[in-house]
This record gives structure tokens, C-alpha cells and sequence, in this order.
């Protein structure tokens, strides 16, 4: 006896529950309808001129396209006026031509401002004068003009809305199609079917297209928002490559004044205790900042790419004093470079030397891959106030094959640069060339040490003597 009530109490839980959640999808659902097409259904939300990039626009000339910018208010109006015109004269002998002809022409340009409104403005002129004059026009309930007019509607706020509300005007303008017809099957059924038909297939054909552009556009955005993190993520992979070779200069000077601060007190018979303190806070000091520059260099590597970290900050970095070497190895290569120095060479602030030499490596190297069997030349000018770079190439003399580098040689050496206070510019040369300008100033106070080996930079060939000056000729081969 309690079994059967309790399955008697379980089906009634079964049912009711089966009963409130259909009636809840149903309150859903008139819910959405009322917010999309109810609320605020005659809210001002004008139609926005074409963009100024428009393909239509660069085709007119600049004095037309603000005007320009206005063309689809213009056309709305323009087919407004033109329905308008088409219904008065086919119905001129008819009652109540002028009705229908105002009924499909005010949603027309009421659509330019308020789009929800102008639906509903076609719907109702549909059914008002559907139940005014049913028999005077042979096609009912929508006139051929009129078919037309409200198809614009459909279209012109689908265009502008979500696709909810899309799927809800068709629904309607079915709903209300098959209202009229009821009434007169005979003539209502074919029109109100054909209008169904028509918007359904023109609403999902705009919605398709509108939906591949936004894709499209969405796909576009990516690409720019990939392209710019590739960019940053070269920009940072040479600022650390260059933070780690300046690591290995400013090392080398923090350990020679660690050094030179250890050892100063043995060198004096009965040093001061104040000078001992001194020194020892110098040596202390220097220590202190030699570890932090390695913890933050630690730090830098632990970001670098696998192949940016096969050599150790123990590896010399190269001077000017390398660069002979570095152009007979490019000469092997297969690159005939030619080196001149203007200006008395001297020894240069060791960052200085390094973004030197990796500038002329870097150019070099982009001249061996994009111009293959081209000739090339090095010119070093030594001026009190800085040194100057440039190195020409000319055109290759074959095919030259597609590079897949990544984009960090121009951005290096323009980096290498900018750290230095000076300027880069590379820019391609009348003949079909590439040239690399780069001028990197040092402070006239600045007196270097010299490394070993950089006694002097003078190329074999070049007067040591010679006045300062740097000559870089845009017209050099």
C-alpha cells in the first residue's frame, strides 16, 4: 500500500516537474523576444556612415568621401522614395494605393534611425492594410513592392542586431503572414509562403556572410596580436643577448677593482687604517655588485630560448682589434669585402667595441644571405666624439633564395645602438644595395682600458696619423 503511493507521489513529482520546466522555457523564450524586440523597440541607434577606409571611399576623390560617408542613409531614403513611387502607380485606379505606398516607404526611413521600430512599423502596415482593403490588389496580404520593402526591413535590421533577433522577425513575419492568408487561403497562402520562404533563405545567407566576416576580421586581429608578440619577443631576445655579452665587460671591471682594491694595502710599507677601511669597503662593494649581476643575469637566462644559451658568460667578447679576423672568415664565405678607416683609431669604451663588432658582423651576415656574390665595404671613422660605422653591399649577382630568419638582425643592431646613445639607419641603396649606418658616440672624458691585443684598431694599409674625420659617401659601391 505505501509502495503504490509512494510510486503515486513519484509520478506526480515526475510530471510536475516535466510541466514547470517546458513552462519555463517558454517564459525564456518570450522573455528574449520581449528584450529583443519590445524593449526599447524604438530607441535611437542611427546607422553608422561607412569607415573611412572603406574600398569605396579610396576610390572617389578626397574632396567627395565625408559626403561619400553617407551613401547607405542616401539609398535607404533613395529606395524608400522609389517603392513609393512604383506602389502609388500600380495601384493608382485601387483604394488605398496612397496607405500602402506610405506603410512601406516610412519603415524604409525610419530603418536609418530606429531599426527595431521600422520592423515593426512593416508588420503592422502589412496587417492594417491587409484588413482595410483585403480584396482590391490581386497579391495579398503583401503587394509585390511591399514584399520588397519589408524584405530591405528584415534585412536592414538583421544586418545591425544579434542573430536572435533575426530568427524572431522571420518567426513573426511567418506568424503574421499565415494570420492574413487564413483569411483569404485562395490568394494569401502562396504570398505568405513565398515571403517565408524568401527571408528565411536571405536572412541565413546574410547571417553566414556577416558571421565569415567577423571571423575573418577576428582572424586578422590575431594575426596583429601574434605578429606584435613576435616582435617583442625578438626585441627582448636581443636586449637579453645584449645584457648578457655587457655582463661580461662590466664583470671584468667589478673583479679588476675587487682585485686592485684587495691588493692596494700590500703595496704600501704601514698603510692607514682609514685607507685599509676604505679599500675593503671599495672590495665589499665591488663583490656585492658582482653577485647581484650574476643573480639577474640568472634570472635572464632562465628565459632564453635553447639556442640563444649554448655559450657561457665566461666566453671573451670580441673587440675591433677581432674584426680583421672576423672579414677574412666572410671572405671565405664567398664574400668579397673591402675594410677603410678614416680617423686616428684608438682604443674605444669596451661596449662600445662589442655593439661595433656585431653591428659589422650582423650587416655582413645579412649581406651574404640576401645578396649572394655582391661586393661589400667596411668603413670605420674615428672622430673625437664617437665612432662612425657604415657597410655597403651592392646588388647580388644570382637568385637569391627566401630567408627564414626571424627578424633579429636589423632590430639587434638598432638595439646595440640606442643603448649607446647613437643612431642606426639601413635603408636600400640606389643600385639595388643595402647600406647600414650607424654613428655611436663615447664620452670625450671616457679613457678606456685597454684590452689586450687593441693596442691598435688601424686596418694594414692606413695612416695612423691621419686627420680625424669621418666620411661616409651615400654613393660608395
Amino acid at each position: 500500500m505505501n509502495t503504490a503511493a509512494t510510486k503515486t507521489a513519484a509520478t506526480k513529482t515526475a510530471g510536475g516537474s516535466r510541466q514547470p520546466t517546458e513552462l519555463r522555457m517558454a517564459r525564456d523564450a518570450l522573455r528574449d523576444l520581449r528584450a529583443d524586440l519590445l524593449t526599447g523597440a524604438f530607441a535611437f541607434r542611427p546607422l553608422p556612415p561607412l569607415p573611412d577606409d572603406h574600398r569605396l571611399l579610396r576610390l572617389l576623390p578626397a574632396a567627395l568621401r565625408g559626403p561619400a560617408r553617407r551613401l547607405p542613409h542616401l539609398a535607404l531614403v533613395g529606395l524608400a522614395l522609389l517603392l513609393m513611387f512604383i506602389e502609388v502607380v500600380n495601384s493608382y485606379s485601387s483604394d488605398g494605393g496612397f496607405v500602402r505606398a506610405l506603410f512601406l516607404g516610412v519603415p524604409l526611413v525610419v530603418l536609418v534611425f530606429r531599426p527595431i521600430g521600422a520592423f515593426w512599423l512593416s508588420l503592422g502596415g502589412m496587417l492594417f492594410t491587409a484588413a482595410v482593403a483585403p480584396g482590391t490588389w490581386v497579391a495579398w496580404p503583401w503587394t509585390g513592392v511591399s514584399f520588397v520593402a519589408h524584405l530591405v526591413v528584415l534585412l536592414g535590421v538583421a544586418a545591425r542586431t544579434r542573430p536572435r533577433i533575426s530568427l524572431h522577425m522571420w518567426l513573426l513575419t511567418a506568424l503574421a503572414g499565415g494570420l492574413a492568408a487564413a483569411t483569404d487561403p485562395y490568394r494569401g497562402a502562396a504570398v505568405a509562403f513565398a515571403m517565408t520562404v524568401v527571408s528565411g533563405i536571405a536572412l541565413t545567407l546574410l547571417l553566414a556572410v556577416r558571421g565569415w566576416r567577423d571571423s575573418r576580421r577576428q582572424v586578422v586581429e590575431q594575426v596583429a596580436v601574434v605578429e606584435e608578440e613576435r616582435s617583442r619577443r625578438t626585441l627582448l631576445e636581443e636586449r637579453t643577448t645584449i645584457a648578457r655579452e655587457l655582463h661580461d665587460v662590466v664583470a671584468h671591471h667589478m673583479s679588476v677593482v675587487a682585485i686592485q682594491a684587495e691588493a692596494a694595502p700590500y703595496r704600501v710599507q704601514d698603510p692607514p687604517e682609514e685607507l685599509v677601511a676604505a679599500l675593503a669597503t671599495i672590495r665589499q662593494n665591488a663583490v656585492t655588485a658582482l653577485t647581484e649581476l650574476r643573480r639577474v643575469l640568472g634570472v635572464v637566462r632562465a628565459d632564453l630560448p635553447g639556442d640563444l644559451d649554448d655559450w657561457g658568460p665566461e666566453a671573451p667578447q670580441p673587440t675591433l682589434a677581432d674584426l680583421d679576423g672576423l672579414l677574412e672568415n666572410v671572405r671565405r664565405a664567398g664574400l668579397e669585402v673591402e675594410s677603410v678607416t678614416t680617423g686616428r683609431p684608438r682604443p674605444l669604451p669596451q661596449g662600445v667595441e662589442l655593439s661595433a663588432y656585431r653591428i659589422v658582423q650582423e650587416a655582413l651576415s645579412n649581406a651574404l644571405r640576401h645578396a649572394p656574390g655582391a661586393r661589400a665595404r667596411v668603413e670605420l671613422g674615428y672622430v673625437p666624439v664617437g665612432l662612425g660605422l657604415r657597410i655597403v653591399n651592392g646588388p647580388p649577382d644570382g637568385p637569391v633564395k627566401a630567408s627564414g630568419g626571424s627578424g633579429h638582425g636589423l632590430m639587434g643592431m638598432r638595439e646595440r645602438a640606442a643603448m649607446l646613445g647613437g643612431e642606426l639607419a639601413a635603408e636600400e641603396t640606389g643600385d639595388g644595395g643595402f647600406a647600414v649606418e650607424a654613428f655611436l658616440p663615447v664620452e670625450h672624458e671616457a679613457v678606456p682600458d685597454a684590452a689586450p691585443g687593441s693596442a691598435s684598431h688601424a686596418v694594414p694599409g692606413t695612416a695612423p696619423d691621419a686627420a680625424p674625420g669621418v666620411v661616409l659617401r651615400k654613393d660608395a659601391p
